[in-house]
């Protein structure tokens, strides 16, 4: 009788990727109007604002920029803000509140096990989140970027430095998949995931991108670096930047890498999920 009714129940249930589907459906909606998804884009408008400012300065014939005296091109400078702003400090936020809320966000809220009563499985439930994650932010924070590029650089130099615009779309959308993978991962293995995620974004990676050796190895950002000279400035503080990072894998290494991550972390959170028992507190 109950392996009647287990063959029933698995007959009922649809496949993976379907269960990925409908809950990506029902949860793209939800993220895109929620509380998270204001404040990012409130703080897109940082840089936009920002670039405002800089190109209303600069048709003033002030320089916005300078480098020891000496004016840091617009191309340089989006470069420059591609890597600080976004690279280093919006894409790893963005992962970090986004990813650990996938699962955590639904035991606090005591709202999991009627999640995992559906007919999907559990798995399915956390790569349907993960990928309305992506889709949301990509959403927000591309459109933002391209915005901000035709503040800064000047029309008579788009052409020539277009293919950065292109390079730096694909970086951050694969920032933000990466880090959102991860720390889906630390969200469904870990109880109070938010400050573990922390520690490692502005305390591990921050050190360990600077201290010779391996470690670094360790880091997201070690395989995000190597696309990144293609928007990186040549001079001045990018010059700079470029020497502390010299540490620099080859394409192949960082996109196996990133594919690693991603990939391995999507794993082990799902069999985490597909596993683990959620006890709720009262």
């Amino acid at each position: 009788m109950s392996e009647t009714s287990a063959s029933g129940r698995s007959a009922m249930q649809p496949s993976f990727l379907t269960g990925v589907r409908r809950v990506f459906e029902l949860s793209l909606g939800e993220m895109l109007w929620s509380r998270r998804t204001i404040f990012m884009a409130i703080v897109m408008a940082v840089p936009i604002v920002l670039a405002v400012v800089a190109r209303i300065v600069d048709a003033s014939g002030v320089a916005p920029f300078r480098v020891n005296g000496v004016r840091v091109g617009a191309a340089a400078t989006f470069g420059m803000l591609i890597w600080v702003f976004f690279l280093r400090f919006i894409v790893p936020v963005l992962g970090l509140f986004y990813g650990t809320a996938i699962i955590a966000d639904e035991v606090e809220d005591k709202t999991i096990t009627y999640l995992f009563t559906r007919p999907v499985r559990r798995g399915a439930v956390l790569v349907g989140k993960y990928v309305a994650y992506v889709v949301c932010t990509t959403l927000v924070v591309l459109p933002a970027v391209v915005i901000v590029y035709f503040l800064i650089v000047p029309l008579p130099q788009v052409p020539g430095s277009f293919r950065w615009l292109i390079t730096d779309l694909a970086l951050l959308a694969a920032g933000l998949a990466v880090y959102g993978a991860l720390f889906a991962l630390v969200g469904a293995v870990i109880k109070r995931p938010l400050l573990v995620g922390l520690v490692f974004a502005f305390g591990w990676e921050q050190v360990a991108m600077v201290v010779p050796g391996y470690l670094r190895r360790f880091t997201v950002a070690y395989y995000l670096q190597a696309l990144v000279p293609h928007a990186m400035p040549s001079e001045g503080v990018g010059a700079l930047v470029s020497a502390v990072f010299s540490d620099t894998p080859s394409l192949v290494v960082s996109l196996g890498g990133l594919v690693v991550i991603l990939v391995g972390s999507l794993i082990l959170a799902s069999r985490a999920v597909e596993r683990r028992e959620y006890i709720l507190e009262q």
